[in-house]
């Protein structure tokens, strides 16, 4: 099962670096495939690559990124135990908002990632990845101020998963009251992924 899943997450990463499905591909340096554990119980999604992730090709790698892995350490997770990706997989001009069509052209990778890893817990960075993910789960978005501290549980191609709702780590930079939210959230996050992880069932119990 690993090296069938490994083959796929390899031709899924192949995919986005050859992807011309946008505009976006003649912009860019490279392409930014989700990166991380595939057995993952918890998938942080952002809204697109900077322009440290267009340089290196890997996501989460510059200054939000930095925070990203302070935090994740906060929460008691290692980098290399989570699956971290972005909506949009090549940076826009001037790190400005993707559009619907770019994200429309994109996030069909996202949902191959989502059902590849089948997560536990899903934390949504920003409002391109809130709306994103409950708009595939069929759901409501009202912004991330609004959604932020509600968490909902979702199916997302065929996985259930709960959707943590935050700031993106960039937001957290420029305004600092924003940080100990978004820590609170990856802590809450950390949680659920092993509450998760470790309930037991009525037949668990009938089993003795």
């Amino acid at each position: 099962m690993g090296e069938e899943k490994r083959e796929l997450y390899n031709s899924i990463v192949e995919a986005v670096r050859s992807c011309r499905a946008c505009p976006l591909h003649r912009l860019r340096t490279n392409a930014v495939p989700g990166e991380g554990n595939l057995e993952a119980k918890v998938m942080f999604v952002g809204e697109a690559p900077g322009r440290s992730e267009d340089e290196q090709g890997r996501p989460f790698v510059g200054a939000a990124g930095q925070l990203l892995n302070e935090l994740l350490l906060r929460a008691g997770l290692r980098r290399e135990n989570v699956y971290i990706t972005n909506v949009v997989k090549c940076r826009p001009p001037n790190n400005r908002t993707p559009t619907e069509e770019e994200v429309a052209a994109c996030v069909g990778f996202l949902r191959q990632e989502i059902a590849l890893v089948r997560p536990k817990v899903i934390v949504a960075l920003g409002n391109t990845a809130g709306s994103t993910i409950m708009g595939l789960a069929g759901r409501q978005w009202r912004g991330v101020t609004a959604e932020r501290g509600r968490k909902a549980k979702v199916t997302v191609e065929g996985v259930e998963v709960i959707v943590v709702p935050t700031y993106h780590p960039a937001a957290a930079l420029y305004r600092p009251d924003l940080k100990e939210l978004l820590a609170d959230d990856i802590a809450e996050a950390a949680r659920e992924a092993s509450a998760q992880g470790t309930r037991r069932t009525l037949l668990d119990f009938m089993g003795g």
